[in-house]
């Protein structure tokens, strides 16, 4: 074997060529034109010049022209042109775009002086869009998608019924003036049994987990929230207190307040006197009639019972029933407003669980009738007078007030 023999047995065994890595400017000419395949296989045809099509479309259009004249372009990228792009050879209306490719308006030829450039449409594009391209404005970082998830992911409550009454009372107290709402600040903590409002609803924490460690070594905790439309989610306290603090109408509910139930100056909503009435049902609904002497309605009015009750059996309030005034207490100088929710609140343990249809069959659910004997009444209204009913709660397992002071 002579050596031209052995050299051509030899090549048979060369290594093969490593595969080209391409440029930094390569890879952006290849990442172009996959815009216009991809382009073409979602209209199926080229893109064009004209006013008529929208600003990517020109400017893909224009790329397409710039690679066509540039013979290095067309070297690099023949092998992954599949479509017939480049040779205006594609296929399904390859002849209409070619055709108008070819008919192009004044000002759009391959005449690089006449072209608008790629910065050009870009800068228009821009203009459009409201700023640069390479300015991500909208797009959200990974661990802001992460807090949105996060808030997002609720599911339906099974047991809303049992929270549905206090996010009612929350509403009244509120609407009274016995409960406001605060900005949220980003150090505020969270524990259990604490209001909030987040995207228009109101949130109350219900349990709070063990204490974990978060990533970055603070303490977190998985919190359960009921929202006040009937979902539930498990969100983590710092999640929350995220999504609390960068919501504009993030808000702390704060707790009651009674204020100042005495006063030598009245407002608006003040009576120099007024009168805290207790009242008993003559309903024949099987629950009143069995603990007719313990369910007592209790209220404060600044006029005459009397003339309060006048409708009773026509009220839904009042259980549909005529009332007995078992009870009235006189006081001087009170915010009957403040004074009735301190007293419903205080009740609230033993308030009456009992859904009735009105007048027009809808179901309602009376609130102010409580499982309460009439000596602790008495007691609670003769705390009020001395001002001795602050830190003071009702058990109803011992039918008691108990100071917790």
């Amino acid at each position: 074997m002579d050596l031209d023999d052995l050299r051509a047995e030899l090549d048979e065994y060369a290594k093969p060529e490593k595969k080209q890595t391409l440029s930094a400017k390569e890879q952006r000419i290849v990442a172009g034109f996959e815009d216009i395949q991809r382009f073409y296989d979602e209209h199926k045809r080229i893109p064009q010049h004209g006013e008529s099509g929208d600003i990517f479309e020109r400017l893909y259009a224009t790329r397409l022209d710039r690679l066509r004249a540039l013979p290095e372009c067309a070297e690099l990228l023949t092998p992954l042109d599949h479509q017939g792009i480049l040779n205006g050879t594609a296929e399904s209306g390859a002849s209409d775009a070619v055709s108008s490719v070819r008919e192009e308006p004044p000002g759009y030829g391959n005449d690089e002086s006449s072209s608008p450039s790629d910065d050009e449409l870009l800068a228009e594009l821009g203009e459009i869009a409201g700023g640069s391209l390479t300015e991500l404005k909208h797009v959200r970082s990974a661990a802001q998608k992460r807090e949105v998830d996060e808030v997002a992911k609720r599911e339906t409550c099974e047991d809303f019924d049992d929270f549905q009454p206090i996010f009612e009372r929350v509403e009244r107290e509120i609407k009274n003036g016995l409960r406001v709402t605060r900005r949220f600040k980003e150090d505020a903590s969270i524990e259990r049994t604490n209001l909030f409002i987040l995207g228009g609803q109101i949130a109350y924490v219900a349990e709070v987990g063990e204490t974990i460690k978060a990533p970055n070594g603070d303490n977190d905790a998985r919190l359960r929230v009921i929202y006040s439309n009937g979902t539930e989610s498990n969100i983590l306290r710092r999640s929350l207190i995220r999504a609390l603090y960068k919501d504009d109408t993030g808000r702390r509910v704060t707790e009651p307040d009674a204020g100042p139930l005495f006063s030598d100056q009245w407002g608006d909503e003040d009576v120099e006197s007024g009168t805290i009435y207790v009242l008993r049902s003559q309903s024949d609904h099987p629950t009143v009639a069995s603990h007719r002497d313990l369910i007592h309605k209790i209220g404060v009015t600044g006029g005459r019972v009397e003339a309060r009750i006048a409708n009773a059996e026509n009220d839904a309030t009042y259980l549909l029933a005529k009332v007995d005034i078992v009870a009235t207490y006189k006081l001087a100088g009170i915010n009957r407003t403040k004074l009735e929710n301190l007293l419903h609140r205080l009740f609230a343990p033993a308030q009456l669980d009992l859904t009735i249809p009105d007048r027009f069959g809808k179901q309602v659910k009376p609130r102010e009738w409580f499982l309460v004997p009439l000596n602790v009444i008495d007691d609670a209204v003769e705390r009020v007078r001395s001002e001795r009913i602050e830190g003071v709660v009702y058990d109803p397992a011992t039918a008691e007030l108990i100071d917790t002071h």
